[in-house]
């Protein structure tokens, strides 16, 4: 008993994500730190921990295909950017111009893929930290200790996840269960608490939303897996594609809440519902912690709670809430009881597209590519910083420049929250640096401190940004304490450095080429129909393939997150329009409510509740036509003469008919109204620069 007690705590230890990550840089951190010191040589080891945030950032700290190759371009380029800046400035080049073409020539990678596109500012930071150390350090150091530091790097990165295969996959399965539970107890704990939807829906929404993005990136995970095709994998992708059936059937709703309001009204429903859905989350959550600690999940059954919903429905014939809650939650009871999907389905071959190098510079060479914009406003921000540095008399502002790299994110929101953070746990960090230097602690004493703080401050990295920041702060002024005693005088000037980093990345973030969500919206609504369109003339189809309604399922519900992430950072964004945004917001509800009907009718046509042809026919040309007149309405901000779009169907919302019908006919009823709301929503639209084109497609790049 104590050793299966002690074999269940280290499992809990070992696979917790926060732990493991924690543990594995830090780790890759002190172990050349550790020899360095054991040989006489801990400048060198201390050197050798700035490669680890090079890879981070080059998103080479998981293994996938291709994964040495990458390892190796990494490497080669984190070397020719450390070679390129010491050699220029040889030759008396400013180093401004040398910030700006470095940016310009490596943003050639963001144009190869998304993953190449992290090598710019891995291998720009590689140059920053070269500059850090020119004039202290031989001209050869730095380009080899990038190679072998990335070598170390990727030979433990590959024998950590040999020893701990498919643990990525597994958390991040285990975070989609958990939001899987989340979603369904606060689905259903709100049956008839809120009928307003500006009020209940918008919670949902978020939620719906973490578990389409987790989806995602499993299927990233999938495809960038190197053995996909061994047995731990293939439990796992059983694991997830039951998690895909039960996000079928718990992100459906009836959108009916004066039936909810009579069946309750009627009979106990809600208690009953209630506690169904508490059952379903608690087992979901236990799924989700066998999934983590590699265990096996034991038996489960809910046939008694089933059976109370069962008597619902067949006392209340009439009210179709019954025969909802019971039909879904009898499928969902049975993925967890069997541990199976209902369906084979194959996973989408992989959609990682990749330009070969000629491809991708071609594209580069466009004003209109975003990778070069991308590099450009990167370049331009670390150019101004070198100024400044001139100007303060600071002949390698290293601190500036690194501070604008690790602050600079995609959008607006992002950044200043980041802003906040780094500015904040600077402060704190400096702080508390300088009160432990008073003590002039041994080298021995400093480096175990060094060695808990960083195992702190990566332990609550990735939910606390600031927090850890603060760690990283004090362990970088003792860093430099160590290497040339001037750990005192690094306090005040790198708290201005990152309060001038910030500053310039927020600026860059505001004027140059910025990327703002509000002026991406109704891009991204047009892109939510065009996937919707895809969804519904698969759906209408005689005989459609299960995988590829799934898969088209799945577009439609991405399409339709990028649509609400644009319009929740939208509302963070300065001088935004406020009644344009509460417009748009009852926009992407109703769209929403189209996504929940793709939802429904995916699993209808699974199980062959088709239409007739000629049913099909009609529906399906109701269905085009209302998607491009409210697509028109997205393009054109003239005047609009159409007909409301539900009466190209000649029916009504509440009309008696087959579900399928009845899912055609709301959605039919949503795209009326949202055709309606864009007829007045676009001129009242914000004023963020070129996106004010009259014509959709003069502002699509």
């Amino acid at each position: 008993m104590p050793r299966l007690l002690v074999g269940s705590m280290w499992r809990r230890l070992i696979y917790h994500p926060e732990v493991n990550y924690a543990l594995r840089q830090t780790i890759v951190l002190c172990l050349p730190v550790a020899i360095g010191l054991l040989f006489g040589s801990l400048q060198n080891g201390l050197l050798f921990s700035l490669v680890p945030a090079c890879c981070n950032i080059a998103g080479l700290d998981t293994l996938h295909k291709r994964f040495f190759k990458r390892l190796a371009i990494g490497g080669t380029l984190f070397a020719v950017s450390s070679v390129l800046i010491q050699w220029l400035l040889f030759v008396h080049v400013p180093l401004p111009f040398i910030m700006v073409g470095l940016a310009l020539v490596l943003g050639v990678t963001g144009e190869i893929s998304p993953l190449h596109g992290r090598l710019l500012p891995a291998s720009l930071i590689a140059a920053i930290f070269t500059l850090g150390l020119t004039g202290n350090a031989p001209v050869w150091i730095p380009p080899l200790l990038y190679i072998a530091g990335t070598a170390w790097y990727g030979l433990f990165t590959g024998l950590w996840f040999r020893w701990l295969k498919e643990q990525p996959m597994r958390e991040t399965l285990s975070l989609l269960y958990r939001e899987l539970a989340d979603y369904i107890e606060a689905k259903y704990s709100l049956l008839t608490q809120h009928t307003d939807p500006e009020t209940a829906l918008p919670p949902l929404f978020a939620r719906q939303q973490r578990v389409i993005d987790l989806i995602a990136q499993i299927y990233q995970q999938l495809h960038m897996l190197s053995a996909n095709h061994q047995l731990q994998y293939k439990r796992l992708l059983r694991t997830f594609q039951v998690a895909l059936d039960l996000q079928e059937h718990i992100a459906v709703s009836l959108h009916q809440p004066d039936e909810v309001q009579k069946l309750v009204e009627q009979s106990h429903a809600e208690a009953v519902i209630r506690y169904n859905a508490q059952l379903i989350a608690a087992r979901l959550r236990v799924v989700a912690d066998d999934i983590l600690y590699h265990r096996l999940s034991g038996r489960f059954t809910m046939a008694e709670a089933l059976s109370a919903v069962e008597k619902i429905a067949q006392r209340n014939p009439d009210n179709p809430v019954g025969q909802f809650c019971f039909y879904h939650f009898s499928r969902i009871a049975r993925l967890l009881r069997t541990q199976r999907p209902l369906y084979r389905r194959d996973i989408m071959a992989d959609n990682q597209q990749r330009l070969s190098f000629w491809q991708a510079l071609r594209s580069y060479c466009s004003l209109k590519s975003m990778a070069l914009r991308n590099a450009a406003r990167l370049g331009i921000m670390l150019a101004i910083g070198s100024s400044l540095g001139l100007v303060f008399n600071l002949p390698k502002p290293y601190w500036i420049l690194m501070t604008v790299m690790f602050v600079s994110q995609n959008g607006y929101n992002a950044t200043r929250v980041r802003i906040q953070h780094r500015a904040l746990g600077t402060l704190a960090g400096l702080v508390i640096a300088a009160a432990t230097l008073q003590l002039h602690l041994g080298d021995g004493t400093v480096l175990l401190f060094m060695l808990v703080v960083t195992l702190a401050a990566y332990l609550v990295l990735r939910k606390n940004y600031g927090l850890a920041m603060t760690g990283f702060t004090v362990t970088a002024v003792y860093t430099l304490q160590l290497l040339s005693l001037n750990g005192t005088h690094f306090l005040v000037p790198r708290l201005v450095d990152t309060l001038i980093g910030c500053m310039l990345a927020f600026g860059g973030t505001l004027w140059l080429w910025p990327q703002w969500q509000s002026g991406l919206l109704r891009k991204n609504a047009h892109q939510a129909l065009e996937r919707d369109q895809d969804a519904l003339r698969l759906l209408l189809q005689a005989n459609p393939e299960p995988a590829a309604l799934a898969y088209a399922r799945m577009r439609a519900n991405q399409a339709h997150n990028a649509l609400f992430t644009s319009l929740s950072q939208a509302m963070q964004e300065p001088g935004f329009n406020s009644r344009y945004l509460i417009d748009m917001r009852l926009w992407v509800t109703h769209s929403q409510f189209i996504i929940e009907h793709i939802n429904a009718m995916t699993i209808l046509a699974r199980d062959h509740y088709m239409l007739t042809p000629m049913l099909a026919e009609k529906y399906l040309t109701a269905c085009e036509v209302a998607l491009q007149t409210c697509q028109q309405r997205l393009e054109y901000d003239g005047p609009s003469s159409e007909q409301p779009v539900l009466a190209t169907a000649g029916d009504t919302p509440e009309q008696p008919g087959t579900p399928m019908e009845r899912h055609l006919r709301r959605i039919l009823f949503h795209l009326g109204v949202m055709h309606t709301i864009s007829s007045v929503a676009w001129r009242q639209r914000p004023q963020h620069g070129r996106w004010l084109s009259r014509r959709l497609g003069e502002n699509a790049q």
